[in-house]
């Protein structure tokens, strides 16, 4: 079984986003405070693991890291993943023209 590693992922203040990944919870509870538990994930995997405050997770990343973000981060990368995602235009197929009648 592989070993998780827990990835945290901010902005600097040039809006370069930072990764840094720790090898356990205990030091990521170093630096953030812990805010309860997630109860509710789909994935059993991550259901029980902490929330902390002012980050947005746990998440899934791959079959062995468990990623947390910033919420600037997670606003940005959401946003990106947005824009790449082609939209169908409901608008396209309603002001098709029919099929000409044979």
């Amino acid at each position: 079984m592989e070993r998780e590693i827990y990835r945290i992922v901010t902005q600097d203040s040039q809006g370069q986003i930072v990764t840094r990944d720790y090898e356990s919870l205990d030091e990521i509870r170093a630096n953030y405070h812990q805010i309860g538990t997630d109860n509710c994930s789909t994935k059993k995997e991550l259901r029980d693991l902490p929330l902390f405050r002012g980050l947005i997770g746990p998440m899934k990343e791959g079959a062995s890291i468990i990623r947390y973000e910033s919420p600037e981060v997670f606003e940005k990368l959401t946003q990106e993943w947005f824009a790449a995602v082609p939209v169908k235009s409901r608008r396209m197929k309603l002001n098709a023209s029919p099929a000409p009648n044979s």
